[in-house]
């Protein structure tokens, strides 16, 4: 028998391991030991996908690992449709994410019985959710981030390892020597080696296990001087997380849920939040996130006018039934992702294994006590209580439960980096005290920019305590600086857990910024491989620098603001 390469024989056999897996097959009785490449993502996020996108494009041979079997991050696993800005669909994205966004409506012409009118939408909306120009299916959104690197898979260009987290990692000085991966399934554990390596984790797990330096949480204003940054800093005061859920309606059914274990607590909960929460958790009264006053709006899944109150039910509706042919769809589906089941009670960074599941299960108690509620005893609008045709649908992501495959996360570890943005480079009122009147209307121009991105500093009540901070930011770029850390050398952040600030985060958090993010990530370890440098290397070299500025502007970056 001949002798095969090493590399390229783990290369054939991991990747059709991690295709058959995604794809649902048996799994292959060889495990490989080890496996080279010239760059590991650890993490599927959506900021991990662009990330492996633009590495591929530039033919790099990577390793993309994710702790479940989906990809997709927060637009999958989590069950979240895009946050995203009112220019999304024209610029201060990246062509790829734009692409994305395309297929997913090109996946619904092409598959699903669309009414003609839906068809001749250009900028089909599946569920019309008033979130996003683009409500849909996370398990179709799953679908197209896998046909996009299924040619890299096939072609051996990309070992896709689904249900495999990161555990350890060698470390020599300020340089990752490899990762080690254990399969969920398998319980076997890979190595992975490679010149460079990106944390597109969503909780930035990559940090820790390697000792680069990271913050948690809020910095004090005397640490930054952001204007809305609290006195004292508290690395425990992080964004809660919340356990989203799909349900539909289906008229005159009954499908009421027997009583959650947890109910009674939940139901009677009041969040201890300076500025005080209007009353319980599970009301249709919470804090405006803008002013902090008192704001109730309404739940009808039967879709009647709910007049100047917001519906709930169409907020992050997923599935508007009209939109298909009559029967169909039995009823709308929607993505619960709401004030009132966010998790306050505790965090998921920096905890034991056992604490870090206990608040999962408790925030899962908390999203089917908000459901059962609303099956029995949320006001409806004529009068009466509850809706009890109510139901969960967890196989529009993918699980048993009726929850989201993984929590949805809005703040994580972030790298201490050589650049950090603050308040004053995107906040609208701290950069008016800041900039002069010419530039007080423009956010902070980055010479070494590499994306745009633009969303309000929305951050979630957090687990210190502190109630909504919702303020004005302004459009701004993404600095290369900030996907710096200040000591490793070999590696990259691809999403949350870039060089911003527990305030400034509430604003490039969000899922184009995000990809964004990933993708300058991919082409920066593109870039320096090519060019045998290190990536502090590119931002310090005014050369290197302004060549790499071409390549992402090349790639369909855009790295200034019309």
């Amino acid at each position: 028998m001949k002798r095969r390469n090493f590399i390229e024989f783990t290369a054939v056999t991991a990747s059709a391991f991690a295709f058959q897996n995604a794809a649902g097959f048996p799994l292959l009785s060889f495990f490989p030991a080890e496996i080279s490449a010239d760059l590991v993502i650890a993490g599927g996020s959506l900021g991990g996908c662009a990330a492996a996108l633009s590495a591929l494009k530039n033919n790099l041979k990577v390793v993309l690992t994710v702790d479940s079997d989906w990809i997709g991050g927060q637009l999958t696993q989590q069950g979240v449709p895009p946050d995203e800005h009112q220019w999304i669909e024209t610029h201060g994205s990246t062509r790829t994410y734009r692409q994305l966004r395309t297929a997913i409506r090109n996946y619904y012409k092409q598959h699903y019985p669309l009414t003609p009118a839906a068809m001749g939408r250009p900028y089909l909306n599946p569920g019309d959710g008033t979130v996003s120009a683009l409500c849909c299916e996370p398990r179709v959104a799953e679908a197209v981030l896998h046909s996009m690197l299924a040619p890299y898979i096939h072609t051996k260009k990309l070992i896709l390892l689904t249900d495999h987290a990161i555990v350890n990692a060698d470390v020599t000085g300020d340089k990752i020597r490899s990762l080690n991966a254990t399969g969920s399934k398998t319980g076997k554990t890979i190595t992975l080696t490679a010149p460079y390596f990106i944390d597109a984790t969503e909780l930035g797990d990559l940090l820790p296990l390697t000792g680069t330096e990271y913050v948690t949480g809020a910095e004090s204003k005397k640490q930054t001087g952001e204007l809305h940054a609290p006195e004292k800093a508290d690395p425990n005061n992080q964004q809660a997380f919340t356990m989203c859920f799909a349900m539909e309606h289906i008229d005159g059914a009954n499908n009421v849920i027997d009583k959650p274990r947890e109910y009674d607590h939940w139901r009677n909960f009041i969040p201890g939040l300076n500025p005080p929460w209007p009353g319980k958790l599970l009301d249709l009264t919470y804090s405006n996130p803008q002013t902090l006053a008192k704001r109730t709006v309404a739940f009808d899944p039967a879709g009647n006018s709910t007049g100047d109150k917001m519906n709930l039910w169409t907020y992050r509706r997923i599935i508007n039934k009209q939109n298909f042919t009559s029967g169909f769809f039995k009823g709308d589906i929607t993505i619960v992702n709401w004030p009132q089941n966010d998790y306050l009670p505790g965090n998921l960074i920096d905890v034991g294994k056992e604490e870090f599941n206990t608040h999962v299960d408790a925030a899962k108690q908390l999203s089917l006590s908000l459901f059962y509620w609303l099956q029995t005893g949320v006001p409806r609008p004529d009068g009466g209580g509850g809706w009890p045709g109510l139901r969960l649908r967890g196989d529009v992501l993918g699980t048993a439960d009726g929850m989201a495959k993984r929590p949805y996360i809005r703040e994580s570890r972030r790298i201490k980096a050589i650049f950090t943005v603050l308040e004053e480079h995107v906040g609208a009122e701290n950069r008016a005290l800041v900039a002069g009147k010419e530039d007080a209307g423009k956010s902070a121009i980055f010479h070494d920019t590499v994306g745009t991105g633009y969303y309000r500093i929305d951050l979630h009540p957090g687990t210190g305590g502190v109630n909504y901070i919702d303020i004005a930011s302004l459009p701004f770029q993404i600095p290369l600086g900030a996907l710096l850390p200040q000591r490793m050398e070999n590696l990259l952040p691809a999403c949350k857990n870039i060089g911003t600030t527990h305030i400034t985060n509430g604003c490039y958090r969000l899922h184009p910024v995000e990809w964004s993010i990933g993708e300058a990530a991919g082409l920066l370890a593109a870039f320096a491989i090519n060019k045998k440098v290190i990536p502090k290397a590119v931002r310090e070299n005014p050369q290197l620098l302004n060549d790499f500025q071409q390549l992402v502007h090349s790639s369909g970056l855009d790295t200034h603001w019309p």
